[in-house]
């Protein structure tokens, strides 16, 4: 049948060809008319003229020379209308949708077209079936280019625009000498008053980091109200600003409970500073949180908060001198192994029950002649009472607990 219709598919052609610039006139008008998105200045709707157009072009040379549909490919003004597109953060869906709308208004210019040249019912409804089949396929071949298009091109600027933005981020932590002003004028940020930082990550080998990385970010602005500004520092790296007028709220338990479902996701929190040095001592006080999460090979912990670690943060810097320290006042109790590990733990609990065997029980989900036992074994091997130098053992534990110095630290940036 198509063969018996091809004439009359570039009858049609040749008479809508002659009429082409009132055509695109039409179309583009109803584009800016219908989708928001659409409504450019001068210099970009000359490129979705220009775009709509040549699509236009391509779509009559199909039904007037019969070119294959193996051979469509998405015309160079269209795809750069489609980066324009993705450069100024404009929706996808928008684009796509003016796609299938210059569809269904060519179709229509093709009907009446037929109409013009008054052919019989049957070849009108043969010739329109055959140019909806031609068109149709055009637009979804040159459609899966787009979005090709769009994507590359979006990523590509989010790359450009997050280096950029990164840049300006680490200008305003580092440059003491900065002022209030200046910095809300680089970095188009009120910085007046409160803020929350958190440094996001993945660690090595993680699939799909990037997609990990937005969840993170959609979890964290479920757990604190606020939607955070975003600097992604790399493919496994984000830093992230929660900011407002009071004191941000963080719901750490909903957090945690969200972030075991992501294994390979790790956050790092700081504590709410106000004003531009809040702004950097925060991140800082996130900066050590990240340290303490990455040295201790042991605990793996998901989500640490600053709040939680802050003197084994202050620690940090200092792991040689603190790992002597360590031995020095715990002695055979540093050893790497199972059982003494659980007598750490047990002491740690026991001293932070101010001495009390049933509260440390309690605590721990044991019977209280565990704990004394256990206690008892501590005692053993450290050569003296736990109330003996009670601040030394406590910091020591703690940086045994939260520095994982009975373990291998871990290769940075883990």
């Amino acid at each position: 049948m198509s063969a018996s219709v091809d004439p009359l598919v570039r009858d049609v052609a040749v008479c809508i060809k002659a009429d082409l610039e009132r055509l695109t006139v039409e179309m583009t008008s109803m584009f800016s008319e219908v989708i928001p998105e659409f409504r450019h200045d001068d210099e970009v709707r000359r490129l979705m003229v220009a775009s709509t157009s040549s699509n236009l072009v391509a779509i009559l040379d199909i039904l007037s020379l019969g070119i294959s549909g193996d051979d469509i490919t998405v015309p160079p003004a269209a795809a750069e209308y489609a980066r324009r597109f993705a450069q100024h953060d404009l929706s996808l869906e928008a684009l796509l949708r003016a796609y299938r709308l210059g569809e269904h208004m060519f179709l229509q210019q093709a009907m009446t077209t037929l109409r013009a040249l008054d052919r019989t019912t049957h070849e009108a409804l043969a010739a329109t079936s055959r140019i909806a089949l031609l068109v149709n396929s055009y637009i979804d071949q040159v459609i899966e280019g787009l979005v090709d298009i769009y994507d590359n091109e979006r990523r590509r600027w989010d790359a450009r625009s997050d280096a950029t933005r990164a840049a300006q981020i680490r200008a305003v932590l580092d440059t003491e000498e900065l002022d209030l002003a200046s910095a809300e004028q680089m970095l188009a940020t009120p910085l007046r008053g409160w803020h929350l930082a958190i440094i996001i990550w993945v660690p090595p080998g993680s699939p799909d980091p990037g997609g990990l990385l937005r969840t993170g970010t959609a979890m964290l602005a479920a757990a604190t109200g606020k939607a955070p500004l975003i600097i992604t520092i790399d493919e496994r790296n984000c830093w992230a600003w929660i900011s407002s007028s009071g004191k941000p709220t963080l719901d750490a338990d909903r957090l945690d409970t969200e972030l075991r479902r992501r294994p390979a996701l790790r956050m790092a929190i700081g504590e709410p500073g106000s004003g531009l040095d809040g702004f950097r001592r925060t991140f800082r006080d996130a900066q050590r949180a990240r340290g303490v999460a990455i040295a201790n090979t042991r605990a793996d912990r998901q989500l640490t908060l600053h709040s939680r670690i802050a003197l084994a943060g202050l620690l940090l810097d200092h792991l040689p001198e603190v790992r002597a320290f360590a031995h020095r006042v715990l002695g055979d109790l540093m050893h790497d192994d199972e059982p003494t590990a659980r007598l750490r733990d047990t002491l740690q609990v026991f001293l932070d029950a101010r001495g009390s065997f049933t509260d440390a029980a309690a605590r721990m989900h044991v019977h209280k002649n565990t704990v004394h036992y256990r206690v008892r074994k501590a005692e053993e091997i450290l050569g003296h009472p736990v109330t003996e130098h009670r601040l030394e053992l406590e910091v020591a534990l703690m940086a045994c607990a939260q520095l994982g110095l009975d373990g291998r630290l871990a290769e940075p940036g883990r």
